[in-house]
């Protein structure tokens, strides 16, 4: 069953359902998926359907790394913080010219990503803490590392938020998008032609289609652990460090973690199969979802809460239609 197939029954089942539910409320379900339309891709929804996009198709490109070999990263948000942290203390402490601080903080917030999602595997590969556990609790630490920072050490003492100050190291802007949307085109670009082209890629990828047939073939299993949730992780510290380093040009408690990043991604991957490009489309999809969903809201007084509800219907869908086209499958 070709992936498209796969794909394009759940999403349409996902529209269906989120039509009756319109119908329910008296509300034109054309014209409320119009206003989602208009407001996503519209001259004045645009840039901000972009400025979303960039962290949801960073961090489900991160996720996407170790999903397609069937390893599940749920410690996204602590390895994306961790990353803005880091790259934050070298905006801050770092001496030099403004570009060259912006490089150091990229840099510095992918190795810590890195490192930290690299902890987790080496919990499981050294300790057997499985993956699911060892890379959800980490993300607490980090999470309340840098709520602690930005409270005392690093506090912008002319505000009473629990916020830093900002940075004179800054990414540049293209119509109020952060040039870092090409780092994350860039990533993607990379992963795809691993995922495609090297024996690193086809490993991943048979893993996970079949990890025992993997496993008598003579992939180490721990070391592609290793290097994918290292990967995955300074994929997310760079997605973090991208996000300091724009507008608002600090870190703010709670900035990275309110907007789900980390969950909506993963339901981008999820959608797509964890496949490079199609994870930077279901992204796109989910963040024109999201900010559609305020044009909805003022246009049809349709709660924005439906792009919600959608979006776990449609996964609910794909995960009902992916068993039964596998069992299918199976009888032919």
């Amino acid at each position: 069953m070709s992936r498209v197939r796969l794909i394009a029954v759940p999403v349409a089942a996902a529209l269906v359902l989120g039509a009756i539910l319109l119908l329910a409320t008296g509300t034109d379900p054309l014209a409320a998926y119009g206003a989602i339309v208009s407001g996503a891709f519209g001259p004045d929804g645009i840039g901000d359907t972009l400025a979303y996009a960039v962290p949801v198709a960073g961090m489900a490109t991160a996720l996407a790394i170790p999903l397609r070999a069937g390893m599940v990263n749920l410690g996204g948000e602590g390895q994306l913080v961790l990353g803005a942290i880091s790259a934050l203390a070298v905006g801050l402490y770092v001496p030099g010219p403004g570009p060259v601080k912006v490089i150091l903080a990229l840099l510095a917030g992918v190795v810590a990503g890195a490192a930290y999602a690299a902890l987790a595997a080496v919990c499981e590969n050294r300790l057997g803490v499985p993956l699911l556990i060892s890379t959800l609790l980490l993300s607490y630490p980090a999470m309340s590392l840098a709520g602690y920072l930005v409270r005392f050490p690093v506090k912008d003492a002319g505000s009473s938020l629990p916020q830093s100050p900002q940075l004179s190291a800054r990414l540049p802007e293209i119509d109020g998008v952060t040039t870092g949307i090409f780092l994350v085109v860039a990533v993607i670009a990379v992963y795809a032609v691993i995922d495609a082209r090297t024996p690193a890629g086809f490993e991943t990828k048979v893993t996970g289609w079949a990890p025992r047939f993997a496993a008598y073939a003579g992939i180490d299993r721990p070391k592609l652990t290793l290097r994918l949730l290292a990967a995955s992780g300074g994929t997310a510290g760079l997605v973090g460090a991208i996000a300091v380093l724009g507008f608002p040009y600090r870190f703010i408690d709670g900035a990275l973690i309110t907007p789900q990043y980390t969950w909506i991604g993963l339901l981008a991957a999820l959608l797509a199969g964890a496949s490079p490009l199609g994870t930077l489309l279901a992204a796109v999809f989910f963040a024109a979802l999201t900010s559609g969903g305020f044009a909805m809201e003022r246009a049809t007084q349709v709660p924005r809460e439906l792009t919600a509800v959608l979006q776990a219907v449609l996964i609910i869908f794909l995960a009902a239609t992916s068993g039964v086209f596998k069992r299918k499958a199976k009888r032919a």
